[in-house]
């Protein structure tokens, strides 16, 4: 059974045993749960979506389907005129 010790600072080292089990690596982060009064467990913290809250923060999002395809209508037109800037312009049924 793999055993570590606590140093003064509380801290361990996971045993290798232990961490390629849990598939974890140096820098991430571990939760600790109770099992039962004086029992406790660990698990790798995974990615939750909470964990991107206020990542976005100070962007002004569409809030309905109307809002986000007037943005990409918007957007498609910009670049639709991007691509047409320094074009020889051409008249309607004449070859370019």
């Amino acid at each position: 059974m793999p055993t570590a010790t606590l140093t003064s600072k509380g801290q361990i080292t996971i045993p290798i045993e232990v961490r390629r089990a849990l598939g974890i690596e140096a820098g991430d982060r571990i939760d600790f749960f109770e099992i039962e009064k004086g029992k406790y467990g660990l698990r790798p913290r995974t990615g939750s979506i909470m964990d991107m809250k206020g990542c976005l923060a100070g962007f002004s999002l569409p809030v309905t389907n109307a809002e986000m395809n007037d943005l990409m209508h918007q957007h498609a037109l910009e670049l639709d005129e991007a691509t047409k800037t320094g074009a020889p312009h051409v008249a309607d049924g004449e070859a370019a």
